[in-house]
């Protein structure tokens, strides 16, 4: 058994050091938020829904081009080969999703990832509530670890290491990101080149 200030780095250390040990004690480094004492969060309007029930996709602009909201109805498609998870596409569910495939990185506009049109992927968003009812079924924890160490096991292990890990493919719809773009320059009064 051990403890003592234990997180998820001195844990994988000591395990690949061969350390014998069945029972990790973590209280401290889990319980609280020991690097960042304070977590922050925000909402941000994406859409607006018309008398008609059509929505209408919002943007809020910022200074930091990361906190630049996405606008519409978001949805999250993660894709999958034999090989593993290859990617997740955000994506608004009332455009669907654009006929050429391609995620576009959010932090690096000019990196962009082809996903081919058959390959096999899950949408990850499901509505729990719905105007205040249930519509969601409740699934055991059990279940929900068994299906979270599954996913996790898909991704490759240069994403999933400690030191250095590679970025897992995160990215908006192509046509998104252009509806995104559109909609920033004319917010800003400034010309939008397709």
């Amino acid at each position: 058994m051990a403890s003592n200030d234990l997180d998820e780095h001195i844990i994988h250390s000591l395990k690949s050091q061969g350390a014998q040990i069945a029972v990790w004690g973590v209280g401290t480094k889990l319980a609280t938020a020991f690097d960042q004492p304070a977590l922050g969060g925000v909402y941000k309007l994406a859409a607006l829904q018309r008398e008609d029930g059509s929505w209408e996709p919002k943007v809020k602009l910022s200074e930091q081009a990361i906190k630049t909201s996405i606008p519409g109805m978001l949805q999250v498609r993660r894709y999958e080969t034999e090989q593993g998870l290859i990617g997740d596409m955000i994506y608004d569910e009332t455009r669907g999703i654009d006929p050429r495939a391609i995620i576009v990185d959010s932090k690096d506009t000019t990196r962009r990832k082809p996903l081919a049109k058959s390959t096999q992927s899950t949408d990850l968003l499901i509505p729990a509530m719905r105007n205040g009812a249930k519509v969601g079924e409740s699934e055991a924890i059990e279940d929900i670890r068994a299906r979270a160490i599954e996913q996790l096991r898909m991704i490759h292990p240069a994403i999933r290491r400690f030191m250095n890990p590679h970025e897992y493919p995160v990215g908006l719809d192509i046509g998104l990101h252009e509806v995104r773009d559109r909609m920033i320059h004319e917010i800003r009064g400034t010309q939008w080149e397709e």
